[in-house]
């Protein structure tokens, strides 16, 4: 296989950013299909809103084409994982597992990682556990769908 390029997305790109909007609509599909829930809040999202997310994306290029994301915020000695996407095309290829070692590289400075995600999300579940992520909480954000809550403390 060949290796990705991982890189920060600029998004003053539009045709970029496009691009990442289409393949995050397209992951969390799939993951509506997985969870039985589709009202996951990207899916919602309009391209604007998108656009004026606030989060910092890392995308995975493999051969020029853009085949996962993942975005953050961080606060002082914390950094929320907001969305973690791959294209279906390139599922259980390593790619989250690329783009999760890579962010929290980037972020060595922080002490505090957190993530959430849907209750019936086995494949993210087990990213974040194997990765030295602790279950913290599940809660009840609709009726009958619940999103499990994960930390990582660095020391």
């Amino acid at each position: 296989m060949n290796e990705g390029i991982i890189r920060i997305i600029d998004f003053n790109d539009t045709g970029l950013v496009r691009s990442l909007y289409e393949l995050q609509r397209e992951s969390y599909l799939i993951e509506a299909k997985l969870i039985n829930f589709y009202e996951i809040p990207p899916l919602k999202e309009t391209f604007e809103e998108f656009q004026a997310c606030g989060e910092q994306f890392r995308g995975y290029f493999l051969n020029n084409q853009l085949a996962g994301a993942v975005s953050c915020t961080s606060e002082e000695e914390a950094v929320t994982i907001c969305r973690m996407v791959v294209h279906p095309d390139h599922f259980k290829k390593g790619i989250a597992q690329q783009l999760l070692n890579t962010l929290e590289s980037d972020m060595g400075h922080v002490s505090l990682f957190k993530v959430a995600t849907g209750k019936d999300n086995v494949p993210a579940k087990n990213l974040y556990l194997k990765n030295g992520y602790k279950h913290e909480r599940d809660m009840e954000v609709a009726p009958d769908f619940y999103i499990s809550f994960f930390q990582k403390t660095v020391s």
